[in-house]
């Protein structure tokens, strides 16, 4: 009677134990097993962001029951199910070039189209900057040089002639513009870097940032106009700003996604809400890299070999096109989720 006493405990503890967390095991054997079977895209987004909680829930399960002496057979099981999960999350690819398709066709524009709420206020926010700017610039040209610094205007002011400002857009070896659109293309990428990175603080900076950069795009565009050579500026900046400015835009939308699961979860808890906006911010401003890399090499020819304002609108036109179809017509059917 004695040691029937004794032991009847530790095997009630077992079966309350394998009762308490047993649903969770069985969910992730059920994934592991569908990704075993497929692949990690048969996963739905809850799935894949619940992945990595149930591994660490069974890893907890099977350090209790470890250290308890539970029945040998429910650790063992725990143990495969432990290292099968293991595999899956931090085992290595099994093909790189997989994973970089995946990349380019799935996850760079899917992710760019879960942002078009935050892409769009973004692009309201350049455009009212630029709009309020080239108002303000042509109504008192006193304002420019309170809005654009000294070295992205670099004599490209309201006091410059026509000769002058036309000679910018035309001449670059004499006039320059190389190291103006170098300057304004390094200024264009260190605004997406920080427009995504300030977004952790509730957005404002963010949204400042992505304000203030149409500003000086309007008071630009204001300059210019004065002259009578508004469209040739637009012309000039087409063929590689339509690239350029997206990436900045899309980068704040990214930082957008981010400080709004902060201040916002929604039903989930905060810190499952910014890791699902993080992922899909960080897919996404890695295209940006690859979009500012893009934005260079058109800078290039269109400072060295097109110099013609209709070929430079067309190829402008061309890549804003080829952008929007990539992102909301590949990738909507690929968009992630936002956290709700």
């Amino acid at each position: 009677m004695s040691a029937f006493v004794d032991s009847a405990p530790p095997l009630l503890n077992a079966s309350r134990f394998r009762a308490a967390h047993e649903v969770d095991w069985t969910r992730l054997e059920r994934l592991l097993t569908r990704i075993e079977k497929r692949s990690v895209r048969v996963l739905s987004d809850d799935d894949l962001l619940a992945l990595p909680l149930l591994y660490r829930s069974t890893l907890s399960s099977l350090s209790v029951a470890r250290e308890t002496s539970l029945d040998r057979a429910l650790i063992a099981y725990l143990e495969q199910l432990c290292a099968r999960a293991y595999f899956q999350l931090y085992g290595v690819s099994d093909s790189a070039w997989r994973d970089l398709g995946h990349f380019f066709t799935r996850g760079w524009p899917g992710a760019v189209a879960s942002l078009w709420r935050e892409t769009l206020v973004m692009a309201f926010l350049t455009i009212a900057g630029t709009v309020a700017a080239y108002m303000l610039v042509r109504a008192d040209p006193s304002w420019y040089g309170g809005i654009v610094p000294q070295g992205l205007a670099s004599g490209r002011d309201p006091g410059a002639s026509a000769e002058t400002l036309r000679a910018t857009l035309y001449h670059s070896r004499e006039d320059g513009l190389g190291v103006f659109a170098s300057f304004l293309f390094g200024h264009n990428a260190q605004i997406a870097i920080f427009a995504f990175a300030l977004g952790f603080a509730f957005v404002v900076p963010t949204a400042l940032l992505i304000f203030y950069n149409g500003l000086m795009l309007g008071a630009m565009i204001a300059v210019f106009a004065g002259k009578g050579l508004g469209l040739n500026f637009l012309a000039w900046l087409a063929i590689h700003g339509t690239t350029e400015l997206f990436a900045v835009i899309i980068a704040g939308a990214a930082g957008m996604r981010i400080g709004t699961a902060i201040a916002f979860p929604g039903r989930r808890a905060r810190m499952e809400a910014v890791v699902a906006a993080g992922r899909t911010a960080a897919v996404a401003t890695a295209g940006v890299v690859l979009m500012l890399a893009v934005a260079a090499i058109l800078e290039g020819v269109g400072r060295q070999v097109v110099t013609s304002d209709g070929t430079r609108a067309v190829i402008g036109a061309a890549m804003l096109a080829a952008w929007l179809v990539y992102y909301y017509g590949i990738g909507r059917r690929h968009a992630q989720r936002s956290p709700d």
